[in-house]
């Protein structure tokens, strides 16, 4: 039996459009070919695990010797967003998508949320994260009203200024937005969205905190902690299973804080599961059409791989998977219904093809290979 693994998901790492991507506006999106196109492209330990002998992945040069089991995975649930992707991962199908509204959230509700929080909202229709605050965020410093927003995604967004709006209060203002939300209104997630400086120079921080729906269903991280192991999470892992199967959380700020969290937590005697998202992929890169910032944060996961892998036991595994794509050089600036990669890697494990398999779900199924059969 394994006492260790790594469950790492590089937020938005698809590699490449599924056979259904049409339905989803996604027709030819393919997250690693657009990013593999730049200079500032390196993955020279993932080529080694075995990416680029992937099904379907022909962007990048193949090796002789993958020393990890290689596949790429399908989504079985009706949706291509982050919450129904990492519930997937952990064994939980959905199978309606979660709400969205891009025509904005009903007048009524957000009369009820003006009265409950006793601010006035803006905006409230789909908008970039970066261009709402551009563009309300004077308004808002002047009227003390909330910036609310959403996207194509299932969310409720709420940015304000610190200053403006302190970000226990802006929490607080989350809080009663997610106990709002029910019924046909239960988006995956409200996000709170903090922002600082001065007009026009508006600069979000790393205050962000997700009110993630609690899982409809019982996952795979209940199951091994009903079981007595550990399931540590990383990043905003906690805030998409809304605490529920979670031991033991750290949040992070960004990539290179979760990968030095990773680590850290691997020269540590622990029992059970670390689970990790690294969301700069999606977050930075991916939403912002920006594939030069996108390929250097891959080099940079690339680039830790070894000192990660070195830290590893005999009898650990490592999983590295993704939730869905982000291609950033289509015109959408919205996630891509993609494949998804899955390495497994162990220094005891022997590598196979692993094909494709469909849904993302197997992941599941292997931790409870590992861990409870």
């Amino acid at each position: 039996m394994k006492k260790r693994v790594f469950l790492i998901v590089l937020d938005s790492f698809g590699i490449g459009e599924m056979p259904d991507s049409a339905s989803f506006g996604d027709e030819g999106s393919n997250t690693l070919a657009a990013i593999s196109r730049s200079e500032f492209f390196k993955a020279e330990n993932l080529k080694k695990l075995g990416l680029f002998n992937i099904d379907g992945v022909d962007c990048c040069e193949k090796t002789e010797n993958p020393i990890a089991s290689y596949g790429r995975l399908s989504e079985k649930s009706a949706g291509k967003d982050t919450t129904t992707g990492h519930w997937e991962i952990a064994g939980l199908v959905s199978k309606s998508a979660m709400p969205t509204f891009p025509n904005g959230f009903p007048h009524d509700f957000i009369a009820k949320f003006e009265k409950a929080t006793g601010r006035k909202c803006l905006c409230n229709k789909p908008y970039s994260g970066t261009a709402v605050i551009a563009d309300y965020g004077k308004e808002h410093i002047k009227t003390g009203a909330l910036i609310v927003y959403t996207s194509a995604d299932s969310v409720f967004q709420i940015a304000a200024h610190e200053d403006v709006v302190p970000v226990d209060v802006l929490y607080k203002y989350c809080e009663i937005a997610r106990e709002m939300l029910c019924g046909e209104l239960a988006v995956g997630r409200v996000i709170a969205r903090p922002f600082t400086g001065e007009y026009p120079n508006f600069i979000r921080t790393s205050n962000r905190h997700d009110f993630s729906l609690a899982p409809t269903g019982k996952t795979v991280l209940d199951e091994l902690k009903e079981n007595s192991f550990d399931v540590i999470s990383v990043g905003k892992i906690s805030d998409i299973f809304a605490g529920v199967g979670i031991t033991e959380a750290h949040r992070t700020a960004s990539n290179t804080e979760g990968m030095a969290k990773t680590l850290e937590l691997a020269q540590k005697d622990f029992n059970g599961l670390c689970f990790t998202n690294l969301v700069d992929f999606d977050m930075l890169y991916g939403h912002r059409n920006d594939i030069d910032g996108y390929a250097k944060a891959i080099a940079e996961f690339d680039a830790w791989l070894p000192a990660f892998i070195e830290k590893m036991n005999d009898e650990d595994l490592a999983l590295i998977t993704a939730d869905h794509g982000c291609d950033p050089s289509t015109p959408s600036t919205d996630h891509s219904r993609e494949y998804v990669p899955l390495l497994i890697f162990g220094k005891s494990e022997t590598p196979v093809n692993l094909g494709t398999i469909h849904g993302f779900d197997f992941v599941a199924d292997k931790l409870r290979e590992i861990f409870l059969n």
